[in-house]
């Protein structure tokens, strides 16, 4: 049954919310340095990966499961995005393009010295990673467990 799903899927997004929320909120109070010791290295690169499952989870999984719940057409990736978008769960189209790319940036980067390089991006776009997570789970609830509670 696609209630099921949905509520699988929101707790899901939820546990996601929290890793990334930790990470978020050390990094942060580590900031952006030009070196780093080895436990704050290792703190930024597991918000590098937490945000990358995060970005991933949201747009293939959670935007094409309410897609899903609301008889959406099964589109493309560019189609899943934009009903998104119309619901309100994100603001600016080409921001979530950016914070995929940062995404892609992340998983196929192996050399320490330039995964550093985007750090910074990596703490800007995870603040608004965060705002996305909430927006979807706050809709979530309004549009698609109304019925449940």
């Amino acid at each position: 049954m696609m209630i099921d799903k949905i509520k699988q899927d929101k707790k899901l997004l939820e546990k996601q919310l929290f890793w990334v929320e930790t990470s978020f909120n050390e990094c942060k109070s580590i900031g952006i340095k030009s070196e780093y010791s080895v436990d704050e290295f290792g703190k930024f690169e597991t918000l590098c990966s937490r945000y990358s499952r995060g970005i991933d989870f949201l747009i293939r999984k959670l935007f094409r499961s309410i897609d899903e719940y609301e008889f959406e057409n099964q589109g493309t990736l560019i189609d899943v995005v934009n009903n998104a978008h119309k619901r309100g769960l994100f603001e600016n189209i080409e921001e979530l393009r950016i914070m995929k790319d940062i995404r892609n940036t992340i998983v196929h980067e192996y050399i320490e010295d330039e995964l550093v390089d985007i750090f910074d991006e990596v703490l800007e776009y995870t603040e608004k990673l965060i705002v996305i997570i909430q927006n979807t789970l706050v809709y979530i609830n309004k549009k698609c467990l109304t019925d449940e509670k």
